[in-house]
This record gives structure tokens, sequence and C-alpha cells, in this order.
């Protein structure tokens, strides 16, 4: 970086100018558009600003190469659009005056996110005002340190783009392979039978089946407290041993929110994980969304159950309805499952367990691996775009 250092040096020895944004952008806001509008194989995404688009359409209202801001729901999300699309009216466009470069712009804003992300208001859904986006300082430093600045960026965020997928690639064949011998093991269609396999439902291997709550969303005093409370985004094919939210007595009490004993296989029945399964290694109480079976272990290993579960996570999925696949839960309820001795669970489940582990042991470590070369990037990204601001009356060459 000797190179940009000399251009600070030469062209802004006595610091960068700070100005508001809407003084060297311009901020537009995007247009409004319903899901009646919105047609599967459009050709142009619709875009809120966030990290996926709603849908698509056959027409755009922006080119591609734009910065945009979420203003509400990932409210403050700062993004670049690499193809032509459609704003919607909650997706602040930026484009900046002939002063500033657009991917240096871009590059700022994008170090400025967790900033962004403090000023979003607690209403539901979050959103952030207009004037806290228009009044962001931002440098304006000469343009040949911006293109410098931007050719390093660039260089660096192709190269950790290139480590991730390779990584993420060997993540994923690691996946299939465990896959692969899980659904050998649970087979029992094909396998070679050496005993009595029974199918029974899955509400006939249960003790309980039961749904949760969600406490009163307006009032403050039902959350926070000291009672870990699940929501179906937690619930990811994994070991739930912590949890995002917690409410309090009243808010149980006032609620349907119920407790559920540790090593209950929960299964997510609305929303993104429709489907997807968890196991609480905790006492927890869970929202309405989850369906918690409190498996009978004089039928079943709770650890079997799950795993069967899991593999069925596509076929369970295909049974919801509505645009998110909402399962409901007579569904779970009634799906089958094979029932083996007690013993051949224990196999099964002890093999399954072998695979887990040897998959989570670089399962664990590429995304740490990943998650470290993006914090890299950024670090270097926030370092070199931290300026010393321009005192009051400096002239810079």
């Amino acid at each position: 970086m000797s190179r940009l250092d000399d251009l600070v040096k030469e062209k802004c020895p006595n610091g960068v100018k700070f100005v508001e944004l809407q003084e060297v952008a311009k901020i537009v806001r995007g247009e409004r558009v319903t899901k009646k509008d919105l047609i599967s194989d459009g050709v142009y995404p619709v875009v809120s600003g966030g990290t996926s688009p709603l849908g698509r359409l056959n027409q755009k209202n922006r080119d591609k190469d734009t910065i945009t801001v979420a203003s509400y729901g990932t409210a403050g999300y700062v993004n670049w659009q690499e193809e032509d699309f459609w704003a919607n009216d909650v997706c602040l466009c930026i484009y900046p005056k002939s002063e500033l470069s657009n991917r240096f712009l871009y590059f700022y804003l994008k170090s400025q996110q967790q900033y962004l992300y403090s000023k979003t208001t607690k209403a539901i859904p979050d959103h952030i005002p207009t004037e806290v986006i228009k009044e962001l300082r931002t440098p304006v430093p000469p343009l040949e340190v911006q293109n410098e600045i931007v050719q390093i960026l660039d260089n660096f965020a192709e190269l950790t783009a290139e480590l991730t997928a390779e990584l993420t690639a060997e993540l994923s064949n690691r996946k299939k392979q465990y896959e692969y011998y899980r659904d050998l093991l649970l087979n029992f269609d094909e396998n070679e039978q050496r005993e009595r396999v029974e199918w029974f439902t899955l509400a006939d291997v249960c003790m309980k089946i039961s749904s949760g709550g969600t406490p009163n969303r307006s009032r403050s005093d039902y959350y926070g407290g000291s009672i870990p409370w699940v929501r179906t985004q937690e619930v990811d094919f994994c070991d739930i041993e912590d949890v995002e939210m917690s409410i309090t007595d009243e808010g149980l009490k006032n609620s349907s929110a119920k407790w559920i004993p540790e090593n209950c296989v929960i299964v997510a029945m609305y929303g993104a994980t429709a489907g997807k399964s968890a196991i609480n290694k905790i006492p927890v109480t869970t929202n309405q969304a989850c369906c918690n079976l409190q498996v009978n272990e004089e039928i079943a290993m709770y650890k079997y159950v799950y795993y069967w579960v899991c593999r069925e996570y596509e076929n369970l999925k295909a049974l919801g309805q509505g645009s998110q696949n909402n399962i409901n839960a007579g569904v779970i309820k009634s799906y089958k499952i094979p029932i083996p001795s007690l013993e051949h669970q224990k196999y099964i489940v002890d093999m399954l367990d072998r695979f887990n582990v040897l998959t989570n042991d670089i399962s664990e470590g590429l995304p740490a691996e990943i998650e470290a070369r993006k914090k890299q990037y950024a670090y270097y990204r926030d370092k070199l775009l931290s300026f010393k601001e321009q005192k009051v009356g400096a002239i810079n060459a």
C-alpha cells in the first residue's frame, strides 16, 4: 500500500474534507410494487435493499452498479447491485456526484454498516430514518486516492471470494458425504432387513406434541427475562444450547408459550426454516411456529427420531402450503417413521454421531476460516477508509 501512502501524503497531507452525504450524492427512493405484480420468471430482481430480492419483474427502474440501502426490514443494510433491477419503495438508491467515485462511496458506506444499524428504530419492522443517511459525514479525498483504494479493495475482495468459494465447495462435499451415509442407514426399504421394522406415526412415538406462543410484542415487560425462548430461525439442523431471545415470567403467563424439557425434537412449521429440525439441549419455551416432539424413549430414541426427521426435510417441506411452504402440526403428527428395535436404533445413532463428529470437524473449521477471511477484509477496508479530517482553513495540494 506504499503507493496509496505516497498519494495521501501528496494529495491530502492536511487531511480529507468531510461533508454530509446529501451534499455529494443524490438519494432516491424506489417505487412500490405488490406481490401480485411479481413474475416468477421475470428478468429483473425486485430489490428492497436487503440481502435477497423480493421477486422478479419484466421491467427495471434502476441500472446495475448502483449502491442501495434498505430503509425497512434489514434497515441500514448497504449493498451493491451487480445487475439492472427494480428498486421498490423501501429501497434507497445512492448516486454520487462527480467528486466521488461510485465504488469508493460503496466501500465507505459499507464500512459504516454497524453505525447505520445502530441508528435503526425499534419499531416492527425496523426502519432507518432517511435523514440519518443524508446527514452521514462522508470523506471526499482526491479522486486519485479514491481510485487507488477501490483497486486495492476490489483485488482483496476477489481473492477473498475465490478462497471462500473453494472452502464452501469443500464444506458442501463433506455434507453430501454425511447425507449419503445417513440416508443409507435409514433406508429401510432397500437395505437388507435383518429384523422386523414397524412403521408408526410421529404422534405414536411421542409422549407429547406441542407448540408454543409469542407474548405481546408491545409489552416490553414480557421480554428480556430469564426464560429462553426459541424462534423458528434458530431451528436449523442443530443442537440448541443457547438462544437469541428470552421472555419473562409475566410473558410466559400471558401467552401460549410453554416450557418443554431438554432433548425434544423441534420442527419448524412456518417461515424460511419450515421443515427443518433441531434438538434443544436445555429446557426452553418456543414460539407458535415450532412443533415440539417429546419422544417416548421406551419406543424410540429422540436422536433417532431427529435423524429421521432431518432426512425427511424435503418431503416434509413439500407437504407445506402457501408461498413459504408452511406446515401444520397435523402433518407432522401423522408423518410416518420406521421403528426398528432400540438396539438397532442405537447402532444407527452411534454411527451417525460418529459421521457427525467427522463432518463437524471440518464444518466448524471451514466456516471459521471463511469468517476470519471476511473479518480480515473488513478490517483492511475500514483501515483504508479511515481518514484524518481536514481542519477548517487547511488547503491541500
